[in-house]
């Protein structure tokens, strides 16, 4: 069997904030120009992303918000709920996608049909608050895949892992205190969203860097204060806001990574899972705006995590 199964839709491209948005659809087709360039289409299962279901979405995010956003979709041109974050027509038919195929993920991986998934999808997720949208997100990807392998499923310990170059404060706002779940994070500081910094919850590894921090530091971050704590939550499975905009070619924000960091950090991320008897891992896409670097650091990653 494969590996890694990769899950995304072409619904995904319907959200559209602007001819000049950095969150296009042009990001997915950098992704999968650059997959079959590689030749990974040939060893990955592919799986197109389902609608969430409503049930699914309220884990996270209350049902008065869910019919704020529906109701908030035009019917032609592009609505902005703030100066960042725009609807289109298309939109929540994207962003349903996007929670679905964090949530398929975690029934393929959990089911023991595939070992890990990497989900392409957008709008991105990390920035969406219980009851806001904010940063490009709508809604929080990972962490209703999260809350599905805890309800649904009946896991009693995960952990998310984000590496995107902004803090994900919608994944914080929906598990601070939460000990079941365990979030690490690195995140360039003092930078957009502004937060991170300074939480105190047990369960919250937030690790801001200041602009320029490179590799060498990211790995021992990641080495000193993720993994000792992962290890100490034994995570049944593990999720990555895999966000790439940390790349030094990212002009979104000012961290250096390359492409060997990403396969660095996503392999000590399946060393921790199998130290903990499993391989129960899913990927989401978040941050990343430069086409050429996203592209190829999402390759890195997906090989990494298929083992090739």
């Amino acid at each position: 069997m494969t590996t890694t199964a990769f899950i995304t839709h072409r619904d995904c491209w319907l959200h559209d904030m602007g001819t000049f948005h950095p969150e296009c659809p042009d990001r997915l087709a950098a992704i999968n120009d650059r997959l079959i360039a590689a030749g990974l289409d040939m060893y990955l299962s592919f799986y197109d992303a389902p609608l969430a279901t409503e049930e699914q979405i309220v884990r996270v995010h209350p049902a008065n918000y869910l019919e704020e956003l529906n109701a908030s979709v035009p019917d032609h041109g592009i609505r902005h709920l703030d100066p960042d974050t725009a609807m289109s027509p298309g939109t929540m038919k994207a962003a349903l996608r996007s929670a679905g195929a964090g949530v398929l993920a975690t029934d393929l991986v959990l089911k023991g049909e595939i070992e890990n998934a990497f989900c392409a999808v957008r709008p991105p997720g990390h920035h969406a608050e219980r009851g806001k949208a904010m940063g490009f997100c709508f809604l929080n990807n990972v962490a209703i895949a999260a809350r599905h392998a805890l309800e649904a499923h009946g896991l009693e310990r995960v952990a998310i892992v984000d590496f995107d170059v902004h803090h994900g404060n919608g994944t914080e706002d929906a598990f601070r205190d939460d000990p079941r779940v365990l979030m690490v994070s690195i995140f360039q500081h003092p930078f957009y969203p502004y937060s991170g910094a300074d939480c105190t919850a047990p369960n919250m590894v937030n690790v801001p860097v200041p602009a320029g921090t490179r590799g060498d530091a990211f790995r021992t971050i990641v080495a000193e204060r993720w993994m000792p704590a992962l290890r100490e939550h034994k995570p049944q499975m593990v999720f990555i806001s895999a966000g790439f905009d940390a790349h030094y070619e990212d002009d979104m924000g000012s961290v250096g990574l390359v492409e060997s960091d990403y396969v660095w950090v996503t392999r000590q991320v399946k060393a921790v899972a199998e130290e903990c008897g499993h391989k129960n891992i899913v990927s989401i896409l978040e941050g990343g705006y430069s086409l050429s670097s996203l592209a190829r650091s999402v390759v890195a990653h997906v090989k990494e995590l298929a083992d090739l």
